[in-house]
């Protein structure tokens, strides 16, 4: 058996792709457009592990409440230097919902309100402001 990729269903795919290919740095690795079941399938991949891919599906005209169940969990990608990501993010309108406070871990969540954990590659990184102080907003 081999992992392929995980879908997210999206209302917002110029966003949500935006979201993780400039605030993340993933790689668009495809895209199908299907024109008789009107949707569009976009996939990205991470520079580290491309094969382990993230399919974004848009129904087109789709008005359909995709929720924020708690049931999904979240999406996890090991950054190189949590504080840079998290203000790179923070540069794009994106919302820390969860702050590096600890140097090792942060929530934000996508357009479309998908949950992403931030990890710190390696180590913590020492503690450092203005994200030792900074309170959680929302959910994540």
């Amino acid at each position: 058996m081999k992992y392929l990729h995980a879908m997210i269903r999206v209302h917002d795919l110029d966003a949500t792709s935006k979201f993780f290919t400039e605030g993340l740095g993933l790689k668009e690795t495809r895209r199908m457009d299907n024109e008789a079941g009107k949707f569009t399938l976009v996939y990205f991949g991470a520079p580290a592990n491309p094969e382990s891919e993230i399919e974004l599906t848009y129904n087109w005209g789709s008005d359909e409440d995709y929720g924020s169940a708690r049931n999904f969990g979240h999406l996890a990608f090991e950054v190189d230097d949590i504080y840079a990501t998290c203000a790179h993010l923070q540069s794009l309108g994106i919302t820390i919902n969860r702050p590096p406070r600890d140097g090792r871990m942060a929530f934000v969540r996508t357009p479309d309100l998908i949950s992403i954990e931030l990890l710190q590659k390696g180590a913590a990184l020492p503690p450092q402001e203005p994200w030792t102080s900074m309170a959680n907003v929302g959910v994540w």
